[in-house]
């Protein structure tokens, strides 16, 4: 029988692959939470490389289903994240006043 460790193993379906593959930046870029400024900074790559990783290793309409999501989402742009949380924080007041 094989011993279980005293810290829990947490399983998720989608694990963080290691940061100096291609296999990073796809799962980065694919996240919502993670901007491109930060891959920038983990990887050293610019959007545009990741866009032509992106292109290179999903299938066509994979590709085309990701820029249309990353060019609707505010988040994966540091300064669009900040302006879109301070019209929504700005949103709760106003909505709480009345």
């Amino acid at each position: 029988m094989k011993k279980r460790s005293l810290i829990p193993e947490t399983r998720v379906k989608n694990p963080e692959p290691k940061k100096k593959q291609d296999g990073w930046i796809i799962w980065a870029a694919w996240a919502d939470r993670i901007t491109f400024e930060e891959i920038k900074e983990k990887t050293g790559k610019s959007e545009s490389e990741v866009i032509k990783i992106m292109r290179r290793s999903l299938k066509p309409s994979s590709f085309r289903l990701w820029r249309k999501r990353i060019h609707n989402k505010s988040i994966k742009h540091r300064k669009k994240f900040k302006l879109s949380r301070k019209k929504m924080v700005e949103k709760i007041k106003i909505d709480h006043m009345y």
